[in-house]
């Protein structure tokens, strides 16, 4: 099982270098819009197109890693509450399994509007991509964050020393 989590950490690697080029490339990408359109009044016209697919592969390709280290933005009002251990851990192994679940209705949702983007034919508006991929990607990442969401919860109610920091 160790060895199973260690490959999924070194794994976990190519999605946060997948999002660090994109958000490099979004990056040069408005630069050089705002250059042209201010020194030659010539924008790039996909350049808003584009803008929001880097956004939507930033914040997809780290939802999963952000959410398989407990990364994200937390209110913790109930904290006072949970003083025992094992209070905290069964609260947090049912959140993670709960909003794993959660996220399955969204990704369905958005698996129904890539698919009917797709019998449409809806494209962009510039450079013409077929706006389903994108969307099944939303889709793909939304599921795959679930999975992580329910392993977790699973990993931190049966064994949570797996979640551990390892020295490797």
């Amino acid at each position: 099982m160790h060895s199973a989590l260690k490959l999924i950490r070194q794994l976990s690697k190519l999605p946060v270098a997948l999002a660090s080029v994109a958000l490099f490339a979004l990056m040069v990408m408005i630069f050089a819009d705002v250059m042209m359109r201010s020194a030659f009044n010539a924008p790039f016209e996909a350049a808003t197109e584009l803008t929001r697919w880097f956004m939507a592969i930033i914040v997809f390709l780290m939802l999963p890693i952000i959410s398989g280290q407990q990364e994200h933005i937390v209110v913790d009002l109930t904290d006072s509450f949970f003083t025992n251990k094992w209070a905290v851990r069964i609260r947090d192994g049912l959140i993670n399994l709960i909003c794993g679940a959660m996220l399955i209705w969204p990704a369905r949702q958005v698996v129904v509007l890539a698919e009917r983007a797709r019998s449409y034919g809806d494209v962009t508006e510039y450079l013409a991509l077929p706006q389903f991929y994108i969307e099944w990607f939303i889709a793909i990442m939304t599921f795959i964050t679930a999975a992580v969401l329910v392993v977790r919860g699973l990993i931190i109610l049966i064994a949570p020393q797996l979640l551990e920091p390892s020295n490797d």
